[in-house]
């Protein structure tokens, strides 16, 4: 009976050391859950959002990773115990689906600029694989689909961008 009851206990303690080595040996975040978890976000907001690119190796979250809506084409995904956080771009559908109203700029907004000559504004890059953000500063005012120019941390070059909200502008190819 006793040589049964230490069997037991050997064969439980090698059934619960098993996950802890399986977790110790996976130190990276695993992407496809990742993926999974904000493609059910974009889609719940009529939007399809972009694979996260699996060269990128961050430890990984001891929680569940938080996602969240940062705009109508940009998810956060953050691990705060560890504190990174990536941004996942997302698509419209090709059926073009409407944004949800939540996201939608009033129509007097549209009208009148929501970026003025001095004003700071957050460039952002987008790819398939990775977004790039930085501030650049207004040399003069324009309106969501505007294309205007800014000046980086160099005063003497300027890049255009494609304003997209308040404060905001795309650099595209």
């Amino acid at each position: 009976m006793f040589r049964t009851q230490t069997a037991m206990l050997a064969a439980m303690s090698v059934a619960i050391a098993l996950p802890a080595a399986v977790h110790a040996q996976q130190t990276t975040e695993d992407w496809q859950t990742i993926d999974t978890l904000t493609q059910m976000v974009a889609n719940a907001m009529g939007r399809s959002a972009t694979p996260i690119d699996r060269r990128i190796k961050l430890a990984r979250c001891p929680e569940q990773a938080s996602i969240t809506a940062i705009d109508a084409h940009t998810l956060a995904v953050r691990c705060p115990s560890l504190g990174w956080r990536l941004r996942v771009p997302m698509t419209a559908p090709s059926s073009a689906a409407a944004i949800p109203a939540g996201f939608t700029q009033p129509a007097a907004a549209k009208a009148s600029p929501v970026i003025r000559r001095g004003d700071n504004v957050r460039v952002t890059i987008d790819t398939e694989s990775f977004s790039i953000s930085y501030s650049a500063i207004a040399t003069q005012d324009g309106r969501i689909g505007d294309t205007i120019a800014l000046r980086g941390n160099d005063a003497k070059n300027l890049l255009s961008a494609t304003v997209t909200g308040p404060g905001r502008a795309q650099l595209s190819d």
